[in-house]
């Protein structure tokens, strides 16, 4: 497979963080995160250590997901979508997150 088809295969969306809650977990802390990903694909679920963020912070904040990946089990949640994202100097995640708000709800990556 080429590497441009292989890029080409991910389904990557803008979505909107819609709620957020703290995963019981005794190894590290997750979080649960419903995603709105538009009318065409709906609220979907995912499974993120972001500890970089408040749960204020969260809410409403656009980030990039792949869609089109098996859902996954992450702790007591099953993450039907992967919130992308970076590591900080410490190791924790940084979303990747569009600098504009005018990025559209589901919004395919080009």
């Amino acid at each position: 497979m080429k590497t441009q088809d292989a890029f080409a295969a991910l389904d990557i969306r803008v979505g909107k963080i819609i709620a957020v809650s703290l995963l019981p977990n005794p190894r590290y802390t997750t979080h649960k995160l419903t995603i709105d990903l538009g009318p065409e694909i709906g609220q979907k679920t995912s499974g993120a250590r972001v500890l970089n963020y408040t749960q204020e912070e969260l809410m409403g904040k656009l980030v990039l997901c792949v869609i089109n990946l098996p859902p996954k089990q992450i702790g007591g949640t099953m993450s039907e979508v992967l919130t992308l994202g970076v590591p900080d100097a410490g190791h924790e995640c940084v979303l990747i997150s569009p600098d504009n708000e005018k990025a559209v709800i589901g919004g395919k990556l080009y």
